[in-house]
């Protein structure tokens, strides 16, 4: 399944669409109790704080037209977890600086189809950001390679595949579209020819009106003729013109796409490299490699920090259970997350990093230490695979 994330400017209505705080008409109240939401602060409040913090630091007034609060819309799976899009959150922002404090994961959308009956959920979250660069007070300025940035974390942290890369599911959508304006404008410049030669065709003809005189010839009846031709000229030049309004706007819009396409196919290009690169440099592969394991101990951190409140009662210091309890955490993050008990395997090999994670759930008791041979884990994650 593939996944997304498009930040744009918030909406006013965000918190009451967002946090269901009424009935909408196109949403199905028995699924609602599966959505899940979390919220740091306000969005009326941040931007408060962020207009302030503009004028300390920068000495003016944030700009009318800056968009300091965004909202991105994240396509997800059934089953993903408020955890992990804490994850994705915490990494826009140590890669990005851009600052999560709104979180809903909706169930509750979708449409029925109309050949089956059959629902079709829309499974999707709603992520408001900060968009302030606490550097300058302004807000922050992305390039479009960070945009592509967001698609890698966003499909990392989900566990789900990136869709078509962004600039090439772009560029395949606008050729489509200069395609469709292209035929548009066949058609009406056809068109356009055809009311033009009309005026001067046989068909003008049928606009003279003609009687019989006293002796039997036909005579033009001159007033009912102008008065057919004034008609007639009225709606051609009104026909005429409308069209080419629209000629002039399919023209334009033709060569604003094709701008774009000429713009995307070089992002594609930079895309490739950026790839080729990944795959035969070994420095680079381990930087990513590193990133994706610091996520993984990013989201067992925070169950444990789950689990400890879950069950306060906890032995600390029975290294036996600690050792199980661990084990339920890596199983539980696996299942929910699908991540592979590769990573755990990496992760435990490191006798520091394993302190530091027993440490925690011990809540600081550092007095006892753990090698890697002795967490079971290790074993069962060569059985099972995900």
């Amino acid at each position: 399944m593939k996944t997304s994330i498009n930040f744009k400017e918030v909406k006013s209505d965000s918190e009451t669409h967002n946090f269901r705080k009424k009935t909408f008409d196109y949403i199905r109240k028995d699924l609602t109790p599966k959505n899940e939401y979390w919220m740091a602060q306000k969005i009326a409040d941040r931007i408060q704080k962020i207009e302030a913090y503009c004028k300390e630091k920068s000495g003016r007034k944030l700009q009318k037209n800056a968009m300091p609060v965004r909202e991105a819309v994240v396509v997800i799976k059934e089953d993903t977890t408020m955890l992990e899009l804490q994850n994705l959150a915490k990494r826009l922002e140590e890669e990005l600086d851009i600052r999560i404090f709104q979180i809903a994961i909706h169930k509750d959308e979708g449409h029925t189809d109309k050949g089956t009956k059959e629902w079709k959920p829309n499974y999707h979250a709603h992520l408001v950001a900060d968009w302030q660069d606490l550097k300058t007070g302004k807000t922050l300025k992305h390039q479009s390679f960070h945009y592509s940035k967001m698609q890698d974390l966003t499909a990392e942290c989900l566990n789900m595949e990136r869709g078509i890369s962004g600039s090439r599911g772009r560029l395949e959508a606008i050729e489509f579209k200069i395609q469709q304006k292209e035929k548009d404008l066949k058609v009406l410049e056809e068109r356009y020819d055809m009311m033009k030669s009309e005026m001067g065709s046989t068909k003008s003809q049928e606009l003279v009106v003609k009687e019989n005189d006293f002796l039997g010839f036909k005579k033009i009846k001159t007033d009912k003729t102008i008065e057919n031709y004034e008609k007639a000229f009225r709606t051609y030049k009104s026909t005429i013109l409308k069209n080419k309004t629209e000629l002039e706007s399919k023209s334009k819009q033709i060569t604003d796409l094709t701008t774009k396409v000429d713009d995307l196919k070089k992002q594609v290009h930079l895309f490739k490299n950026k790839n080729a690169v990944l795959l035969s440099n070994p420095t680079v592969f381990a930087s990513e490699k590193k990133k994706y394991l610091d996520s993984v101990i990013n989201i067992v951190e925070r169950e444990i920090k789950f689990s400890r409140f879950r069950n306060p009662h906890l032995d600390s210091t029975d290294k036996q259970k600690l050792i199980s309890e661990m084990e339920k955490i890596a199983q539980k993050i696996s299942q929910e997350n699908t991540v592979p008990f590769l990573a755990f395997n990496e992760i435990f090999k490191d006798t520091e990093m394993t302190n530091q994670l027993f440490s925690l759930l011990q809540f600081g008791n550092n007095s006892t230490n753990y090698e890697a041979e002795d967490i079971p884990i290790q074993n069962k994650r060569k059985r099972k695979r995900l």
